[in-house]
Parts: structure tokens; sequence; C-alpha cells
């Protein structure tokens, strides 16, 4: 079985200005790197919209109902302080964001691949139950977990976002649920100012991995090893869903990390060597932040170079 792509035109839809760091271009970035020869064994399937019970698995009806209403119709509409912006293509960007995560995850849960990649925009893991923050208007990873649940009965399932950022949203989403699992490894003091070490969640189900300004290769590794694996091994999960975040690369005009693509690569690796102990492989990346066009796209093909070599 070989690696799944999901993707869709309408992802380069949302477009929140001409100045935004969010921009289209990141996608035809990513989708560039991966049409290289290397990567020719992968399968590309166009991502379907997600629907609205699906998004209402994480998000306030009250919420969904405003962001339904404020899409607009023609220019921009602003849905939090300053960053996060609507355009005419927005909400059937984020729906497809939403229907790639959890088609992927029905098609690993039905043996039709192994592992899957949603290369999709913009963002979610900073999307909250009741608001929209950082670029994020819905938090995909957080729906496909729960569809997971609520669609094949999984129970354990576990988000492991290595984005520079800290995904707030999908932490607050799973505080209250010891079945589910996040950890994260991010730049701090940084944005959104969350994911603090002490933040444990209701049954130490969220592990929080902290790394200092210039954070380099040896010691994100040595973080990773020692504080991330070992509780997420503990936690045995039946699905592994990553927020695949490349703006902790060094390249990275928004972060003050300094990994490299083969740090992605190792991680990925990683992971995937406890999805296959506890998972039977199953593995649904979703594409999150990621800034510098060249750091993206090289990361982004590191990433899908170690789950294609699963």
């Amino acid at each position: 079985m070989t690696t799944l792509i999901y993707t869709h035109d309408d992802c380069l839809e949302h477009r929140p200005g001409p100045h935004h760091p969010e921009s289209p271009e990141r996608l035809r970035a990513v989708l560039a790197a991966l049409e290289a020869p290397e990567f020719a064994k992968a399968r590309w399937r166009e991502a379907p919209l997600g629907t609205r019970e699906q998004v209402l698995l994480v998000h306030t009806p009250d919420y969904v109902a405003s962001v339904e209403a404020m899409a607009p119709m023609e220019g921009y509409q602003l849905l939090d302080a300053g960053d996060t912006i609507m355009s005419p293509g927005t909400l059937a960007a984020v729906m497809r964001c939403v229907g790639a995560a959890c088609a992927a995850v029905d098609a690993v849960m039905a043996r039709e691949a192994r592992n899957a990649f949603c290369a999709t925009r913009p963002c979610g893991h900073h999307a909250e139950a009741d608001r929209a923050m950082g670029f994020c208007v819905y938090n995909q990873a957080a729906i496909a977990a729960l569809h997971a649940r609520q669609a094949h009965g999984l129970q354990r399932i576990a988000v492991v976002d290595f984005d520079v950022h800290h995904g707030n949203g999908t932490q607050h989403a799973f505080w209250n649920d010891g079945e589910l699992f996040y950890g994260s490894s991010h730049q701090s003091p940084f944005y959104p100012g969350t994911g603090a070490r002490q933040e444990h969640g209701v049954a130490n189900n969220i592990v929080n991995v902290p790394l200092s300004m210039a954070c380099d290769s040896p010691t994100f590794r040595s973080r990773i090893t020692e504080d991330l694996l070992p509780p997420l091994r503990r936690f045995e999960p039946e699905l592994l869903i990553i927020s695949a975040g490349l703006d902790a690369h060094f390249k990275d005009p928004l972060g003050g990390l300094s990994l490299t693509d083969d740090d992605f690569h190792w991680v990925t690796a990683e992971l995937m060597k406890i999805a296959d102990a506890t998972a039977q492989g199953r593995v649904v990346s979703i594409l999150e932040g990621g800034y510098s066009l060249q750091a993206l796209a090289s990361g982004t093909a590191a990433h899908v170079r170690a789950l294609m070599q699963a």
C-alpha cells in the first residue's frame, strides 16, 4: 500500500490578502514539490467537501453559523483580532480541509493505504471550538480525530504537532478526554502563549515540549526522544494524526527554531514506528504552517518521503 495525497483547487481560493503570509503560493509550492518523480507512486485524490456535521464534532453551532453567515461574496471579512481573514473562496477551502482530513481517516481505516497526507490550506490547529485564531478557521486535525471515533469506533486517537506554534485549539479540544492524546513540540515563549510543560490535560493526555528560540537538530531530537515519544508509546494510539507544520525550519520567516528537512523526515519516521506498533501503521498527516516557500516545499517533501517509506 502506498501513500494517498488529498488536495483540491478550492484550497487555492482562500485569499486573505496580498501581503498575508498564509498565501495560495504556499500550496502551489507544496504541490510542485510533490510532483517530483520520487513521489510518482503516491496516489492523488480530490478532497471532498466536509459536512457541517463533521465540523460540529469540534466547533459550536453558534460559531459555525457565524462563519457561514460572515463568508463574504466579495472583499474580505475579519474573523478575529487581526490575522484570520475570509475571502469569497475561504468557506469552500476550509470545508475541503475538513473533507480531506475525514476522507483520509476513512481511507486508512479501510486499508486503502497505510497513510495519507492532506495538502490543504488554511491551517487549523489554532481554531478553538468557538472562535477563529492564528490564520485558522476550522480545526481539521481535531475534527479528524473525533470523526475516527464516531465513524469507525476508535477510542485512543493521538495528534502529534511539530509546528513552530503551539496548537492551542487542538489541546483545548482534547483536554477533558483522556482517550485523546495531544503532543506538541513548539517554540516557547511564542504565539499563542499556550503549551507550557505543566499543561497536562485531564489524564496526562497532553504532552507539551516547549523549545527555546534557535533550538537546533540535536536538541530537538533529544527532546522528542525523551519527552514526547515515550508517553505517546504508552498511550498506544489506534490512529495517529500528524499536524505537520513546517515553520520550525531554520529558513522560516515567522519562526525562530533551527530545524532542517532531515529533522522533519526523522520525526515522521519515529512517529511511524509507534503507529506501526500500536495502530497498524495508520497515519493521517495534515499540513499546518510553513511560510518560507522554499522550506515549505523541501520540508514537505522530506515528510512525505518518510510516509512513503512505510
